[in-house]
């Protein structure tokens, strides 16, 4: 049963969580949704009367300003964290930067009750023998990229091939950049609530964000440009970027090859400034000096792996804030002990955004 102000709105059964919130986006915009009990979002009980499930939980008018998550958020050695807070306050925002993973972290990892798209599966390149191609690709490398078995050297090895040939096939189907255009238009892929704040909390205070992708930075840019409507002076990708002739038709690559198991702080030249390719050219550019001379950092990701982005970078203090969207009950230990501070469920940015908050606030 949903209450909305204690009245009975909705009765489930044998629905998932996930398929619920398809129904939760239908309620009023002015209304947020706690969830119950830590640390899963949904009260799951079976009546006596049959083996359904029902899904109980209030709706609560919002408070403006106000976001509660702490019914998803956790905190593995919350006075470790505090400290590096403290820690981070007391050097001030000038030796702060962020390191975000893009998919599954910045975007949501469900969109409209169904499971969202990557930023390198939602390409479509206008030619199905090359899209299946890249397909079959992807049926045959990915197993491998996850395998517990292979050596971290001949896995390495196994994605530079992998994304190699990817990128070959991309040139050769005659990749335009119109097709990226259309594919991030029909695409299932959304940005989580507080992202843009976020990321306007920390361009006023001239903090640097590094976005790293081992998918295609021109995609990423379009899907900032087609779900934000604006750039930020402020944000570099560090991610595969194409070169487009005149007719804006692909030919090639630039620069080094990102691949899942060497996006970090080395791979640095590659960024460049998303306003650039926005031809916003006003305010400052953080270039790689300064960045590497930010040695405190808040990382973003929802994946253990995506904590190796920080190697590279000599830093003093690292908060790590983990996504862990789906699986929770036999990953919750894990991430729990890797992570600063975890954050459940496909749950919003606004933890984040407080969090940043804190480590900028001023030092009494």
């Amino acid at each position: 049963m949903i209450l909305y102000n204690s009245s009975p709105v909705f009765m489930l059964s044998q629905m998932s969580c996930y398929r619920l919130q398809n129904i939760l986006t239908a309620l009023p915009a002015c209304i947020n949704i706690t969830y119950s009990p830590q640390p899963c979002y949904f009260t799951f009980t079976s009546p006596p009367s049959n083996n359904s499930r029902v899904l109980c939980y209030q709706v609560k008018k919002m408070e403006a300003g106000h976001h509660d998550l702490s019914k998803v958020t956790v905190a593995g050695d919350p006075q470790l964290l505090q400290k590096k807070i403290d820690a981070v306050r007391l050097a001030g925002p000038s030796k702060l930067q962020v390191i975000a993973d893009f998919d599954g972290t910045l975007t949501k990892y469900f969109v409209n009750g169904r499971r969202g798209q990557s930023s390198h599966g939602i390409l479509k390149q206008g030619n199905a023998e090359y899209d299946d191609k890249r397909q079959a690709l992807y049926e045959y490398y990915h197993p491998l990229e996850f395998s517990p078995t292979i050596p971290i050297q001949e896995k390495t090895k196994l994605m530079e091939d992998w994304w190699g040939k990817t990128h070959n096939l991309l040139i050769e189907g005659g990749l335009t950049y119109d097709a990226i255009k259309e594919s991030v238009s029909s695409s299932a892929i959304a940005f989580r609530d507080g992202v843009v704040e976020l990321f306007e909390f920390l361009e006023e205070r001239d903090i640097p964000v590094l976005i790293f992708s081992a998918g295609l930075a021109d995609i990423i840019e379009e899907v900032l440009r087609q779900k934000v409507h604006r750039s930020f002076k402020n944000v570099k990708i560090v991610s595969n970027r194409m070169v487009f002739d005149n007719d804006g038709r692909l030919i090639s690559f630039k620069g080094k090859l990102i691949h899942s198991l060497n996006k970090n702080e080395h791979a640095l030249e590659m960024a460049a400034p998303v306003h650039e390719h926005f031809g916003d050219v006003d305010g400052p550019i953080n270039d790689n000096a300064s960045v590497k001379e930010r040695t405190n950092v808040l990382l973003l990701g929802d994946h253990l792996g995506d904590l190796g982005m920080s190697d590279g970078l000599d830093y003093e203090t690292r908060i790590s804030a983990g996504f862990l969207n789906d699986n929770i009950e036999n990953n919750l230990v894990n991430y729990s002990k890797a992570f600063d501070v975890v954050y459940l469920n496909d749950a919003p940015m606004w933890g984040v955004v407080k969090l940043v908050s804190q480590m900028c606030s001023t030092v009494n």
